[in-house]
């Protein structure tokens, strides 16, 4: 760990390690954007997509990415970069590696809105965009409220997490039984998570809340987070605010999981897999938040760019790509936890 010292007196450290493993993962999602944007049935070389962005390209090329590449790219950069720090908060809080959103139910929250909106409301993409907002949130609030007994324990939120998912599980598949063909087309090509179509609109929510959240949770909560990796009681006596910090984690996560869902749909597995692949790319103890960020940028603009290029004119959903991967990377965390006697 390496320390800065400035003029005034105030102190930053870091892991060079874990700063250096951030910067290539961001490095690798913008590297991979610009191929995104570059690719399709009017090509353009990296450097034409760099000069078009810095405002220098031809109307049509401005047209053609300003319009129409930009933002699906934008918002893939973001939902993986939102998912995977909410996916690190969740580990982190309940120390536990599969404690993320898809496991504990947010997601599903967040498609049972979507799925009200779409089959109960009948409304159009905001509706789509407003329930699965509302309905992740109210499923963050309805897990803490049951994990809450006197203070919050991670355990016990897995369980209530999971029980709560199944319960939705169930619930989205009655909802689905009862749409017409169309709206569970529509809706199936939704969970299923897709950036296709996706315009500044889509993404200018999440932007704006993970303006907001993201510096809350890095600045504000990562040093309460680290203290309370130790326990709520060493935390606590290090001067920690155990139950404000956790509430203010919790909240954002579920944010910032709602509003990612609401952009794509609810994308499988990358806040369960950036944050373990962050921590074992920096090997450095901790949530790794940052890293993790970058990470699941990384992850998600590129799934995004294999499923529309990797399968010749097939062009498939994200959520596809990422649950084939994120399954497989499952199956061996659980083996590996098995092996190491943790589960």
């Amino acid at each position: 760990m390496s320390v800065i010292r400035t003029a005034a007196g105030l102190s930053v450290t870091f892991r060079p390690r874990a700063l250096l493993a951030g910067a290539a993962c961001a490095v690798l999602a913008l590297v991979v954007g610009v191929f995104a944007i570059g690719s399709g049935e009017y090509p353009m070389a990296p450097a034409d997509v760099l000069r078009t962005l810095a405002g220098q390209g031809a109307p049509a090329d401005a047209f053609i990415v300003g319009e129409l590449r930009l933002p699906r790219t934008v918002t893939a950069l973001a939902v993986g970069a939102a998912l995977a720090l909410a996916g690190a908060v969740f580990q982190a809080v309940v120390r536990n590696p599969l404690g993320s959103p898809d496991v504990l139910g947010f997601t599903h929250g967040a498609a049972t809105g979507a799925l009200i909106a779409i089959v109960v409301a009948g409304g159009g993409s905001a509706a789509l965009a407003g329930g699965a907002l509302l309905g992740g949130v109210a499923t963050g609030i309805v897990v803490y409220g049951l994990a809450w007994r006197q203070g919050m324990h991670g355990f016990r939120l897995v369980l209530v997490g999971v029980g709560v998912a199944a319960m939705l599980t169930g619930i989205n598949g009655y909802l689905l039984t009862k749409a017409q063909i169309t709206e569970a087309g529509r809706a199936v090509l939704w969970m299923t998570g897709s950036l296709d179509g996706r315009g500044w609109g889509d993404a200018a929510p999440l932007l704006v809340a993970m303006a907001v959240l993201v510096p809350v949770v890095l600045l504000g909560c990562e040093r309460g987070l680290r203290m309370m990796e130790m326990g709520d009681d060493a935390a606590g006596s290090l001067g920690v605010r155990v139950e404000r910090v956790r509430l203010v984690l919790l909240g954002s996560a579920v944010l910032l999981v709602a509003l990612a869902a609401a952009a794509s749909g609810p994308v499988a597995f990358v806040a369960l897999t950036a944050p373990q692949l962050a921590r074992r790319l920096t090997k450095a103890p901790g949530p790794n938040l940052l890293p993790s960020m970058c990470m699941g940028a990384a992850l998600l603009v590129s799934a995004d760019f294999a499923a529309q290029r990797a399968f010749g004119a097939h062009e498939l959903p994200v959520g596809v790509v990422t649950g084939v991967l994120g399954g497989g990377y499952l199956v061996w965390l659980l083996a590996t936890e098995r092996r190491a006697g943790r589960i």
